[in-house]
C-alpha cells in the first residue's frame, strides 16, 4: 500500500522543504540526510526566529530552490536504507573517487564526471589548486580550467534546453588531493538524472606514457609549468582507445615509477605497486573502495620503461640479471593480484616495448602455460611515432596512432563486445 500524499512548505532563508510521497520510493532513499533536514526545519528562519518542527521519517523530502522552484531529484538512486544522496547521485564517473559527503575526492589523472542539466548555464564546483581540467558541453570542449582553486566556474550562454556536461582532470598531481562538488544549474534550469554507465570497462595501468605526459607540447624541452599545461590524459592513448570502443575507463598512471625500479633508480622506498590500491595517492595506507560497479573486461598494463630505460647506477641493489628477475617476478604477482580482484573473465593485456618486451613475453608465457589463457601479450609498435612530447614522451599524434592500433587489438579479444 502506498503512503498518502501530503505536502508542507517551510519557508526558511533560501530553502523551501516539501514533503511528499515519492512515487512509491522508500523513505530510506534519503535517510542519510535526515539529520540535515531536521536542522533546516528547526533552525533559524528568515527573521532569525526558531521554527520548531519535526521530521516525518515515513516521508521523503526534497530541497527546492525558492528562486527557481526547481529540485534535484536523486534519479536512478538506490532505494536501500542508508543509500547516499550527493555528488555521486547526480554524476556518472568510473574513476577512483572517495565520497567525502558534499564532495568527492580523487588523485589519479583522467578522472571524469558526466552529468546532465537543463537551462542556459552550468556551474562546476571544484576545490583544486594543483590540477587542470577540461569542461565539455554536448561533446565540445568549451573551457580549460588551470588550477581553478576553490570555486564554482560558470559556463553561461547555452541554449535553453538539456545538455550533457563532462568534466575531466587533465594531468597527474599525485602529491595533491582534488575535490569536486558537483554540477549546478543556472537559475531557471535544473540538474537532470545522470547518464547511464557504459557496459564496457577498460583499466589502464602504467607510467608517464600512460598518463599522457607532455603530449600536447610542440617541443621536447619543457619547463615544469609547460609540462603541467601540456599534459592531457583525456587525449592519451588509453582515453582514446576507450572512447573508440565506447567504454568507461580508468587511467591509473603514475609518472616516473616502475614495477620494481623507478626512473634512474630514484625513490627507492616506493614503486608503482605501492600506490596502485589507493584512491588518494598522497595518503599513506589509503585504499580505494570499489563500489562494486567497477569490473573491467580488459586491463592494459604498460610498465617497464622506468625499470629499464636507464643503466643501473653504482650503489643500486641491482645487477642487470637480478633486476630482470625481480621485474618478472613482481609482474607475475601483479597479474595474479588483478586476476584475484577481477576474476577469470577479465582479459589482461601485457604491453611490451623496447628493453622490457622480452621480459613481458616470458611473464605472459608463464601465465598461459599455467592455464590462464586470458593474459595476452601486445607488442607496442613504435613505427611512425615522433616522440615529440615533453622529454621524448608520446605526442598527441603518437597517442592517436597507438590508440588506433590498440583499439584494433582489443576489439579482437574474446570479451563478448
Amino acid at each position: 500500500m502506498s503512503n498518502p500524499i501530503h505536502r508542507r512548505r517551510l519557508d526558511g532563508g533560501n530553502v523551501i522543504l516539501t514533503a511528499l510521497w515519492w512515487r512509491g520510493r522508500r523513505a530510506g532513499v534519503l535517510a542519510a540526510v535526515t539529520a540535515l533536514l531536521a536542522a533546516l526545519v528547526s533552525g533559524p528562519g528568515a527573521a532569525g526566529t526558531a521554527h520548531a518542527s519535526t521530521v516525518d521519517t515515513s516521508a521523503s523530502y526534497v530541497l527546492v530552490n525558492r528562486g527557481s522552484d526547481k529540485a534535484v531529484e536523486v534519479d536512478n538512486a538506490s532505494t536501500a536504507d542508508g543509500a547516499k544522496a550527493g555528488v555521486l547521485a547526480q554524476v556518472h564517473t568510473a574513476g577512483r573517487v572517495k565520497d567525502a559527503g558534499n564532495t568527492v575526492q580523487y588523485s589519479w589523472p583522467g578522472v571524469y564526471f558526466e552529468g546532465r542539466v537543463s537551462g542556459t548555464g552550468v556551474g562546476i564546483v571544484l576545490n583544486d589548486s594543483a590540477a587542470d581540467y577540461d569542461v565539455q558541453i554536448d561533446g565540445t570542449t568549451v573551457a580549460t580550467l588551470v588550477t581553478p582553486g576553490n570555486t564554482t566556474h560558470w559556463i553561461s550562454g547555452l541554449s535553453n534546453r538539456s545538455h550533457t556536461v563532462r568534466l575531466v582532470k587533465r594531468n597527474d598531481t599525485p602529491g595533491d588531493t582534488s575535490a569536486f562538488g558537483g554540477f549546478v544549474a543556472a537559475p531557471g534550469g535544473a540538474v537532470l538524472s545522470k547518464p547511464a554507465p557504459r557496459s564496457r570497462q577498460i583499466e589502464f595501468v602504467g607510467d608517464s606514457l600512460t598518463v599522457g605526459y607532455g603530449n600536447l607540447s610542440t617541443s621536447r624541452t619543457c619547463t615544469a609549468d609547460q609540462l603541467r599545461r601540456n599534459t592531457n590524459s583525456d587525449v592519451s592513448y588509453g582515453a582514446l582507445t576507450a572512447r573508440q570502443l565506447n567504454a568507461d575507463y580508468q587511467i591509473n598512471g603514475y609518472s616516473g615509477l616502475g614495477m620494481v625500479r623507478n626512473y634512474n633508480g630514484g625513490r627507492t622506498d616506493v614503486t608503482y605497486r605501492t600506490f596502485y590500491d589507493r584512491a588518494l595517492l598522497s595518503v599513506s595506507g589509503d585504499v580505494w573502495r570499489n563500489p562494486g560497479t567497477w569490473r573491467p573486461q580488459v586491463v592494459v598494463i604498460n610498465l617497464g620503461t622506468n625499470d629499464f630505460s636507464t643503466a643501473v647506477n653504482p650503489g643500486e641493489p641491482w645487477t642487470p640479471d637480478s633486476l630482470a628477475a625481480a621485474y618478472r617476478g613482481a609482474y607475475g604477482d601483479f597479474i595474479q593480484k588483478l586476476r584475484t580482484r577481477y576474476g577469470t573473465g577479465t582479459t589482461i593485456v601485457a604491453v611490451g616495448a623496447g628493453q622490457y618486451a622480452g621480459h613481458v613475453q616470458q611473464v605472459v608465457k608463464a601465465r598461459n602455460d599455467a592455464g590462464d589463457s586470458r593474459v595476452r601479450y601486445w607488442s607496442l609498435d613504435d613505427s611512425g611515432l615522433d616522440f615529440l612530447g615533453c622529454d621524448w614522451h608520446y605526442s598527441a599524434h603518437d597517442d592517436r596512432l597507438i590508440a588506433d592500433r590498440l583499439t584494433s587489438f582489443v576489439a579482437g579479444l574474446p570479451t563478448g563486445w
